[in-house]
C-alpha cells in the first residue's frame, strides 16, 4: 500500500483548484454550524455532558479527513451510536457520573480498535452478512426509542431512568399532569422551525438558529421566570489528552456494547459511504474505510470524544454545500476547536427542550415506514425479519435487537442456501435454448431426458436437499427416464461432501438404469472434481460443455446401441 492510498486526502493536494478550496470551505463552515448544536445534543442523549459532544466533532473528523477514501462522508456523534452507547453503559454506571463517562471513553477507544482491526485483516465483507430489513427494523425501532428517551426535556419534568422503553412510556403517561408547558412550547415550535427551514434549503443552519434564539430568550426572561432546565456550564477549551481507564474488568463489562456499536456503525457508515459515491466519479475502499474509522474513534477516545460515526443529515448537507474532499472535515473540526476555545459560555442558558428538538427531529428519518410498506407488498419472508427485529429491539432492548438481527440474518441466509432453487428444464419451440418449464410454459421436457439445474454452490449445508430433491423428481416422474442431466452451470462451487453426494447420487441412478451426465461445469468446481477421478462421470467422460452436446452424445450412442465417447466432452 503507497503513501497516497493509506492517506487519500493527498491526491487531492496537487489537482485542488481555488474553486475546490472555496467549496470545501463553505462546505465545512456549513456542516458546522449543524455539528455544534447536534453535538451538543446527542452527547446528552448518550449520557454524557454536552461538551464531550463538541469534542467528538474535533479530532475524530481531522482523523478521518485524513484516512478516509470517501469525500463528503461527514463523520462525527450521530443518534444511532449515542443511543447504542446509553444503552449498554447505562447499565453499568450511572451517566453523567465520572465512572459513567470513563466507561464511555474506553468503549470508544475499543470500537475503534475492533474497527481498525476488521479493516487491517480486510475482514469487512462481515457486516454483509447483515440484512438491509434487519437494519430497516433496528433503526426504526431505535427511532421511538430515541423519542421515547427525549421525554423528560420534552415535557420538561424528571423521569427515571429504566430499562425498556415501556416503563419509560409507561411513567410518562402517569405523571402528565407535572408537564412543564413551557418546555413544551420551545420544543414544539424548535421542531416546526427547523422543519420549515429544512424544506426552504437545507443550507438554511436551522438548528443554530434555534439554538441562539432559545439561550437568548431563557438569557433575557430569566431562568426563574422560564422555569426549563437549562444547559448550564460547558467547559471552554480544548480537550486535553487523556487515557481511557483500561482495565480488563472494565472490557469484559463492555464487550456487548463494543458489539453492537461496531457493527452498526460500520453498516451506517459504509452505507452512506457508497450512496454518496454514487453521486461522484471516484470509489470507496471499504477496508480502508473501516482504517479510518477506527483510528478516528482511537485518536477521540483519548481526546474525550464520544464514539462517532456517518452522519446521514450532515454528509447530505455536506455533499450539497459542494464538498470536494476531505479539507471539507478539515474546516468544520478547526471551527469547532474555534467554538470550543471562545463560545462555550454562550451555551449556558441554552433549554434542554431545544437539544430535545433536535434529536426528535433527526430521528424522524430513521422510521422507515415506506420501506417496511415495500417489504410487505415485495417479499414477506423479509418483512418479517424486519418485524421481528424492531419487536425485538422495542421489547427487550438495543443489545437484545442487534444480536436478534444478525442471527436472523445468518440464519436466513443459511436457511435459503440450505433449500437452494432447484428447475426442471424443457426446450423451447424450434430453439436450441433451454428454460425452466414453470416458468415458460412453452418449454417442452425431451422424452426419455430430465434435465435438471441446481441453482447454488453444491456444499455441506444443502448436499442431503441436493440428493433428496434428484431422487424425489425421478421416482415421481410420470414418464420413464434414460438421461439424468444435471446443468451444473449455477453451481459456482462443490466441496467434499458435495462431491461425495455427486458419487451417491451417480449410484442411485446406477440402480435404476438411468445415465447420468454433468454439463457447464465451471473452472473452479472443474478442478475440485478432477481430484476424484474414481466418480463414475469422469470414468464414462459423461462431462459436457453444452445440455445440446449431452443430447447430441445421448441420441448418437442410442443410435449406435452402445455407449461410447462423445466428441464434445471436457
Amino acid at each position: 500500500m503507497s503513501i497516497k492510498d493509506f492517506f487519500p486526502i493527498l491526491s487531492h493536494l496537487s489537482s485542488h483548484t481555488k474553486k475546490d478550496w472555496r467549496q470545501d470551505l463553505i462546505a465545512g463552515i456549513t456542516v458546522a454550524v449543524m455539528l455544534v448544536p447536534q453535538g451538543m445534543a446527542y452527547a446528552m442523549l448518550a449520557g454524557m455532558p454536552p461538551i464531550y459532544g463538541l469534542y467528538g466533532g474535533l479530532l475524530p473528523l481531522f482523523l478521518y479527513a485524513i484516512l478516509g477514501t470517501s469525500r463528503q462522508l461527514s463523520i462525527g456523534p450521530v443518534a444511532i451510536s449515542s443511543l447504542l452507547v446509553m444503552a449498554g453503559v447505562s447499565q453499568i454506571a450511572e451517566p453523567l457520573t465520572p465512572e459513567y463517562i470513563s466507561l464511555v471513553l474506553l468503549a470508544g477507544l475499543l470500537i475503534g480498535i475492533v474497527q481498525f482491526s476488521l479493516g487491517l485483516l480486510r475482514l469487512g465483507f462481515l457486516v454483509n452478512f447483515i440484512s438491509h430489513p434487519v437494519i430497516v427494523g433496528f433503526t426504526s425501532a431505535a427511532a421511538i426509542i430515541i423519542a421515547i428517551s427525549q421525554l423528560k426535556d420534552f415535557l420538561g419534568f424528571k423521569i427515571p431512568r429504566y430499562t425498556h422503553v415501556y416503563e419509560t412510556l409507561n411513567y410518562a403517561l402517569q405523571h402528565l399532569a407535572q408537564t412543564n408547558w413551557t418546555a413544551v412550547a420551545i420544543c414544539v415550535v424548535s421542531i416546526i422551525f427547523m422543519s420549515v427551514m429544512k424544506k426552504i434549503s437545507r443550507a438554511i443552519p436551522g438548528p443554530l438558529i434555534v439554538v441562539v434564539l432559545g439561550t437568548a430568550l431563557v438569557y433575557f426572561v430569566g431562568v426563574e421566570q422560564m422555569a426549563v432546565d437549562i444547559v448550564k456550564q460547558v467547559p471552554e477549551g480544548l480537550p486535553s489528552f487523556q487515557l481511557p481507564d483500561w482495565s480488563w474488568k472494565n472490557i469484559r463489562i463492555l464487550l456487548p456494547t463494543i458489539f453492537t456499536v461496531t457493527i452498526i456503525g460500520i453498516v451506517e457508515s459504509i452505507s452512506i459511504a457508497k450512496v454518496l459515491q454514487s453521486k461522484h466519479d471516484y470509489k470507496i475502499r471499504s477496508n480502508q474505510e473501516l482504517l479510518a474509522l477506527g483510528i478516528s474513534k482511537i485518536g477521540g477516545a483519548f481526546f474525550q470524544a464520544i464514539p462517532s460515526s456517518g452522519s446521514f443529515t450532515r454528509s447530505a448537507v455536506n455533499n450539497e454545500a459542494g464538498a470536494r474532499s476531505g479539507f471539507a472535515s478539515i474546516f468544520t473540526a478547526m471551527i469547532i476547536g474555534l467554538t470550543l476555545l471562545f463560545l462555550t459560555p454562550l451555551f449556558y442558558f441554552l433549554p434542554k427542550a431545544i437539544l430535545a428538538a433536535i434529536i426528535l427531529l433527526s430521528v424522524k428519518g430513521l422510521f422507515e415506514w415506506e420501506e417496511a410498506k415495500h417489504l410487505w407488498h415485495s417479499d414477506r419472508s423479509d418483512f418479517y425479519m424486519m418485524l421481528i427485529t424492531f419487536v425485538v429491539t422495542l421489547g427487550l432492548g438495543i443489545e437484545q435487537g442487534v444480536l436478534a438481527g444478525v442471527v436472523l440474518s445468518i440464519s436466513m441466509v443459511l436457511y435459503k442456501s440450505s433449500k437452494p432453487h432447484v428447475a426442471v428444464l424443457g426446450r423451447l419451440p424450434n430453439e436450441t435454448n433451454f428454460r425452466n418449464v414453470d416458468r415458460f410454459e412453452e418449454a417442452q421436457e425431451l422424452d426419455g431426458i430430465l434435465i435438471l439445474r441446481f441453482d447454488d454452490q453444491l456444499y455441506f449445508a444443502n448436499a442431503s436437499y441436493f440428493q433428496d430433491i434428484i431422487e424425489k423428481m425421478v421416482n415421481d416422474h410420470p414418464n420413464e427416464i434414460e438421461v439424468l442431466l444435471l446443468d451444473a452451470s449455477s453451481i459456482h462451487n462443490i466441496d467434499s461432501t458435495g462431491v461425495h453426494i455427486l458419487e451417491e447420487v451417480q449410484q442411485f441412478l446406477q440402480r435404476e438404469q438411468i445415465q447420468f451426465f454433468i454439463v457447464g461445469i465451471v473452472g473452479p468446481v472443474r478442478d475440485k472434481m478432477d481430484k476424484v477421478r474414481s466418480m463414475q462421470v469422469w470414468k464414462n467422460k459423461a462431462s459436457f460443455l453444452s445440455i445440446n452436446h449431452a443430447i447430441q452424445h445421448y441420441k448418437n450412442t442410442k443410435d449406435q446401441g452402445k455407449e461410447g465417447v462423445g466428441t464434445n466432452t471436457i
